[in-house]
């Protein structure tokens, strides 16, 4: 028993004094280990060289220098860097709509309701009966036959039973089912965030493939027109029919990339519109554009200190964590002697008006301890599984917290990444366009082939769908780091009445 005291914390409850006069002290006592959050990695940035840099820029739309500003806050509602109405517009419609969202909310309800049920064990459970009998006493029980004239009966009574929480248990065990709503509440601002970032996400990859396809089909405008000319001088016998055939062939070979993109354009509109909680049938037609979009200058880079409150998925497993130490109380209070005092108080007459006459009451106190003496090793067990998951989540919790930062340095490195690349990829189109311009000069002179000039056209329509992308992965990826910085939920309430509990009167008005 002293091992047992000593691994629950139960020992400084009895230290000083004699164990039943303890009983009615310690029901501020609580076995088991308290939780303490766990201390933020000490490091002092994200990167080994600290906070990047500015970024490079480049001579195009997206293409601004980006400076990251450590220690600043996210903003509530970070989507409006963006500075689109559209995309406003789309995130408060996938809010509004979202299933997601709708179920989120109510599963914080339901464990908020949880919580205040479990609170309910804290205090005396009350009971009242009433009860009418009319009946017959048979006399063979005096030795006598016959039955007695029939009577009435008439008993009313208060019953009260109250379980000492002398160790805790209770108390802990509202703590645990506390950490699961606000495990729920973590769940809810994971959810929001997931799908704004989503929407975000789909809108401005809609834009890029739009910009994709509508570049394409400016270059098969230009090759149709190259065509026309090679025609023509084929017919003025300056060029071999094998030219002729080589820009047909390039001409089809760039067609045939537009229906992959206009595939991948409707798909990504059902999956906008899911994230909208629409059908693929309620599409309206509603688009960003990249040139819509602006590329914000400033942006936050949180101290990792401060991550580990600001990611939803930490606070949910941080919360998970908090569950699971209390659990670890709540099985070792199982264990020790478990303490319940009831009461009753009640009448009995033979009219109703007699009920509250002299010599009709009828009472009872009464205590009772009980302790297991022998179960199999029931509830050692139970307290080791309890144990044996506090170490679980904590190793989840830390898990959850390298996953977070390593989030973080993608989003960065992307970021810097991002705005190299679109500088090289403006270059490279500026270059594949002279190259197209020459290439088909030379070949008008006589100076080279066709394949050199096929080689060009090629090489343009390459760089110019690759410098699309490139602009839409800079705004994605400043998506990305918003998201992976945790979402500025803490500057906004996602909250709505569907998450709150429910008062009594509530219930009435409902139902």
């Amino acid at each position: 028993m002293r091992d047992l005291f000593a691994l629950s914390g139960l020992a400084p409850c009895l230290k000083g004094g004699a164990f039943a006069a303890s009983l009615l002290l310690m029901n501020g006592c609580m076995v088991g280990p308290d939780f303490e959050a766990p201390d933020a990695p000490r490091v002092s940035g994200y990167l080994p060289e600290g906070t990047p840099r500015p970024t490079t820029s480049a001579d195009v739309h997206g293409g601004s220098r980006q400076v990251f500003l450590r220690g600043r806050d996210l903003p509530g509602e970070w989507w409006r860097v963006f500075r689109n109405k559209q995309i406003d517009a789309f995130v408060a419609e996938a809010i509004r709509n979202h299933p997601d969202v709708t179920a989120a909310q109510a599963a914080l309800r339901a464990a908020r309701e949880n919580a205040l049920a479990g609170e309910g064990a804290l205090f005396p459970q009350v009971s009242a009966s009433g009860s009418a009998t009319r009946q017959v006493a048979s006399l063979a029980s005096q030795g006598e036959s016959g039955n007695t004239s029939p009577y009435n009966l008439y008993n009313a009574s208060v019953s009260v039973s109250y379980v000492l929480d002398v160790w805790g248990g209770t108390r802990r065990q509202v703590e645990a089912l506390e950490a699961q709503a606000d495990y729920q509440r973590f769940q809810l601002e994971a959810t929001y965030l997931s799908l704004t970032a989503n929407v975000v996400t789909a809108a401005i990859t809609d834009a890029s493939l739009r910009a994709q396809i509508e570049a394409t089909n400016d270059i098969i405008k230009s090759e149709q027109e190259q065509l026309k000319l090679v025609q023509r001088q084929f017919e003025l016998g300056a060029v071999a029919q094998s030219d002729v055939l080589s820009q047909q062939s390039n001409l089809a070979q760039t067609q045939a990339t537009l229906p992959p993109l206009q595939k991948q354009l409707a798909q990504q509109r059902n999956q906008l519109m899911a994230y909208l909680g629409r059908l693929p049938s309620q599409d309206r037609g509603e688009h960003v554009t990249l040139a819509s979009l602006t590329l914000p200058r400033d942006l936050p880079v949180s101290v990792p200190s401060a991550l580990v409150r600001q990611r939803p998925d930490i606070g949910a497993v941080e919360a998970s964590l908090h569950k699971a130490t209390a659990t670890v109380g709540v099985n070792v209070a199982n264990m020790l002697p478990q303490v319940q005092l009831t009461g009753s108080y009640g009448r009995a007459g033979l009219t109703p008006d007699s009920l509250f006459s002299p010599g009709t009451a009828a009472w009872s106190i009464a205590g009772s301890v009980a302790q297991t003496v022998f179960d199999g090793g029931t509830l050692y067990h139970d307290k080791e599984s309890a144990v044996a998951s506090n170490e679980q989540a904590l190793a989840q919790y830390k898990s959850t917290v390298i996953t977070a930062f390593r989030d973080v340095a993608d989003s960065l490195r992307a970021i810097e990444a991002d705005a190299s690349t679109l500088k090289a990829q403006l270059a490279y189109e500026k270059a594949a366009q002279e190259s197209v311009k020459i290439s088909r000069t030379q070949y008008l002179a006589g100076a080279v082939t066709y394949p050199s000039v096929l080689t060009a056209e090629q090489n343009f329509q390459q760089a110019v769908v690759a410098r699309v992308k490139a602009q839409a992965a800079r705004f994605t990826d400043t998506a990305a780091l918003f998201q992976a910085l945790g979402g500025g939920w803490w500057n906004r309430v996602d909250q709505t009445a569907q998450a709150e509990p429910r008062t009594n009167a509530g219930y009435f008005q409902d139902h």
